[in-house]
């Protein structure tokens, strides 16, 4: 179509040209001035037709960039709402996630404060059987309370069926929550596989010495595992809990510290772990076994921390190289005085520097029973390295196929037993 326009318009101006180069040829030109004035015509024909089409071809052009510019404008704004929907919708999810996490793990404390207020009952009252029955003993034999001999045998049942779990948590890096380290935990399970407390059988097992069978079993568990875990190139150390009454027992401790010496070469992996109230009432014996493990090249965690106003250079010299504190205990000891955040405890410190304080003695802070994000961002705040609680994993139970690689010989736990039974 276009070319059959053009065919036309060129036609049309050949004609126009001729009928000029007429009139001047019929007005007495030459036939020269007649083809001159045929050019010349032909060619400004030409010339304001390139003129006008190229006019008309830019206004198209600025029309149809507009209608481009418009649909632009348009989609932009179509992408802003959208954007800002998504972005909407995304931090009603979050908002939601973050509100149901809250409702969750409030609930998880409530369900654990119950079940610890449940325990100190039940503790409260073995101890009061136990000192009652503990009243009727003679020279020849002991009488016991009829529930805490029930659960002193069920404990011994345990411990020699080597009914006792092993569970581990994951301690993280903060804030990449990369595991780091594990705590190990020992659970007993009963004849009908139902899973004691601790709270249940500490009450007997401690007064009868059989805290040292279980550390034993629980040290031999995770020396175990953790050279399963090195075997898979997983750099990671393990908490493990150890008694005072452990640390204090002439007749287990040197086989303890025998069983540590073949195990030397984990002594980056494995960490032992004491209560504060413990390690404030460990005496000469128990420090000097601490420090033969120490001497092996062994460290040690503070646990249950009460109170911030520690003696570092006692902890550094006991080999302490760990202090964990309760998220919610460290967040409650915070206050502000003089425009600045501090510890309650520690009211010349500024909080931020307790960390530091800790790490010029060697000692690394790890916050405990996190359960909530919003608590991790005070944390941070604060340059705590490490963290552990149900927000980063709760404490599993070793797969009984891994378990079963972890079993020690079978006369392991029996021989702790037997040598307990002749003091009975």
């Amino acid at each position: 179509m276009r070319k059959l326009t053009f065919a036309l318009w060129t036609g049309g101006y050949l004609s126009l040209a001729l009928i000029v180069a007429l009139l001047l040829w019929r007005t007495g030109a030459t036939p020269a001035v007649g083809l001159s004035a045929f050019i010349g015509a032909l060619g400004l024909c030409f010339a304001f037709h390139g003129l006008i089409s190229q006019t008309f071809m830019g206004g198209g052009l600025r029309l149809e960039i507009e209608t481009v510019r418009e649909a632009h404008a348009i989609l932009l704004d179509q992408i802003e709402k959208v954007d800002a929907r998504v972005t909407d919708l995304v931090e009603s999810v979050a908002q939601d996630a973050q509100r149901r996490s809250e409702a969750l793990s409030t609930e998880v404390h409530q369900l654990e404060d119950l079940i610890q207020q449940m325990n100190d009952r039940l503790e409260h009252q073995l101890s009061h059987q136990v000192a009652a029955a503990s009243a009727r003993h003679t020279s020849l034999g002991r009488e016991r309370a009829p529930h805490a001999s029930h659960m002193l045998q069920v404990v011994q049942d345990a411990l020699a069926e080597n009914r006792v779990d092993l569970y581990l948590q994951p301690i993280v890096s903060l804030p990449q929550r990369r595991t780091v380290f594990y705590e190990s935990f020992s659970r007993l399970r009963d004849e009908a596989g139902r899973v004691m407390m601790p709270a249940e059988y500490l009450a007997v097992a401690e007064p009868e010495g059989l805290m040292t069978a279980i550390d034993n079993l629980l040290l031999f568990r995770c020396v175990q595992i953790v050279r399963r875990l090195a075997k898979q190139d997983r750099k990671v150390g393990i908490f493990c809990n150890i008694s005072l009454a452990s640390l204090g027992d002439e007749t287990f401790f040197p086989q303890f510290l025998e069983f540590m010496q073949g195990n030397k070469d984990l002594a980056g992996a494995v960490i032992f772990e004491l209560g504060q109230a413990a390690f404030e009432r460990r005496g000469p014996v128990e420090a000097r076994h601490m420090a033969r493990l120490a001497g092996l090249g062994f460290s040690f965690s503070l646990d249950k921390v009460n109170d911030l106003d520690l003696d570092f250079q006692d902890l550094a010299r006991a080999d302490v190289k760990y202090l964990k504190v309760g998220a919610q205990m460290m967040l409650d000891q915070l206050e502000e005085q003089d425009g600045k955040l501090v510890i309650t405890s520690l009211p010349d410190l500024n909080a931020s520097d307790f960390a530091a304080l800790t790490r010029r003695y060697g000692i690394e802070v790890i916050v405990e029973k996190v359960e909530a994000e919003k608590q991790i961002a005070e944390i941070l705040d604060l340059d705590i390295g490490y963290g552990q609680g149900h927000l980063f994993g709760e404490p599993r139970a070793i797969r009984d196929a891994v378990l079963a690689e972890a079993e020690p010989p079978q006369d392991f736990i029996r021989g702790a037993l037997r040598r307990r039974a002749v003091g009975w």
